[in-house]
């Protein structure tokens, strides 16, 4: 009888029981690492969001012609301006002479409202503009020029440069982002290189650049090298400098899709890191939230809708250095966008120079880069183009005052799309 009476004082057990426990024992581990997984995601979106540089003052400067700016597009759409700056100061003082800086290059990226179309245009830093006055940091003005476009931003930093694209498309500009030569590497080193296809061999001292030809993946020295070289490569013009730009984009486009880099973290922590370190964004653009819904509209976008184009454009008959905008063509084109309506493309016809003389190659570049519509031309003698805007344009080309009507349909202009093997247009 006490036997079975201890066997009645034991608590019962059960499979039911332990099962309750292994629940309590796991949920409480699961809750421990969500909340250090919170804890770290945390600090990591805090230490992103710090590695940003804000730009505040652009928009406050913008404020004071707030007048003079276009009227806002379709909604949801967003242009954003994309310069990149030749400053030779702190870290890019190895790259040469640490003096004023100017925007080496302009890119303006138009998104659709519906996130399926994107075009990006080049604007040439050797086009001869009407660069506005511009409002400084010290409250003092620039005068309204006529000048070299890449010199607004020397004269009078990102507003002055975003004012003269925006005179000269009649498109407002939502965002801008100014990455430098260092950010630019760490950003390709981070998806560890891009591929590119080199067309023959390069020597280049100055760019420090030794390439094969062929295809081949470049880290993110070899790759600045690559975007900036001039004097080995081609004809020597920043026209077909322009188009290793863009080849070289639409190559970090696909790199970025087809090798999933937004959705592993073990590639995307990298990448966040070298983008919000490598720019200096303007308010709106200065969270890591709003760069990675950037990213994400890009990565959503078919690569065959994502196109890259430069302005239709031949040389300045003042200087073969110089560029200008053909017309009305160059007008159509950003009628086009402000219209948010897909830009149409066409390979790029690149011709041989017909003359061994720079300014004939210089020449010969332009006139196949701006496409059907460049008209005949016959250069006219070497100066330096007049500076003075209160003078008489000498800018035949200039686009007019009042825009042009939205067009029903859109011209096909030469350019390239990012689904198109740079390997395969050679």
């Amino acid at each position: 009888m006490a036997e079975d009476d201890d066997d009645r004082a034991r608590p019962p057990t059960s499979r039911g029981g332990g099962r309750r426990r292994f629940l309590l024992i796991t949920a409480a581990v699961l809750a421990f690492f969500l909340v250090a997984g919170g804890v770290l995601a945390w600090i990591g979106y805090r230490k992103l969001d710090g590695n940003l540089e804000t730009d505040a003052t652009t928009g406050r400067l913008l404020e004071h012609d707030a007048s003079e700016r276009p009227d806002r597009g379709p909604l949801q759409a967003e242009n954003i301006l994309l310069i990149g700056s030749d400053d030779r100061s702190g870290a890019n003082a190895a790259y040469g002479y640490a003096g004023g800086r100017r925007s080496d290059t302009t890119i303006l990226l138009h998104l659709s409202a519906d996130r399926q179309h994107a075009t990006a245009v080049s604007i040439p830093r050797d086009a001869m503009v009407r660069v506005p006055a511009c409002e400084l940091p010290d409250g003092t003005r620039t005068q309204a020029r006529f000048m070299q476009f890449n010199w607004a931003f020397e004269t009078g930093g990102p507003a002055c440069t975003i004012r003269t694209v925006e005179q000269l498309s009649g498109i407002r500009v939502d965002h801008h982002l100014i990455l430098d030569f260092t950010g630019f590497k760490k950003m390709v080193d981070a998806v560890g290189g891009v591929e590119v296809c080199v067309p023959r061999a390069i020597h280049d001292k100055n760019a420090q650049l030794d390439l094969p030809p062929g295809r081949q993946t470049l880290g993110g020295e070899q790759a600045l090298g690559y975007v900036r070289v001039r004097e080995t490569l081609g004809d020597g013009s920043d026209t077909q400098r322009m188009g290793r730009q863009q080849q070289f984009l639409a190559s970090l486009i696909r790199k970025v899709q087809s090798q999933g880099v937004l959705l592993n973290p073990t590639r995307l922590w990298p990448l966040l890191d070298a983008a919000t370190s490598a720019v200096t964004a303007d308010e709106g653009l200065s969270r890591v939230g709003a760069l990675y819904d950037l990213a994400q509209d890009l990565r959503s976008m078919p690569t065959e809708n994502v196109v890259f184009l430069t302005t239709p454009r031949r040389p300045y008959p003042g200087n073969w250095d110089r560029d200008q905008l053909v017309q009305p063509q160059t007008d159509q084109l950003f009628a086009t966008i402000r219209a948010d309506r897909p830009v149409t493309v066409q390979p790029y016809q690149v011709t041989p120079s017909p003359s061994p003389s720079p300014s004939g190659a210089a020449y010969a570049s332009a006139a196949a880069f701006a496409g059907p519509f460049a008209p005949a031309y016959t250069p006219g003698p070497s100066a330096e183009p007049a500076e003075d805007a209160t003078t008489e344009s000498p800018f035949p080309d200039a686009p007019s005052a009042s825009m042009p009507p939205l067009p029903t349909t859109s011209p096909t202009l030469e350019g390239r799309t990012a689904d198109q093997d740079s390997c395969v247009m050679h």
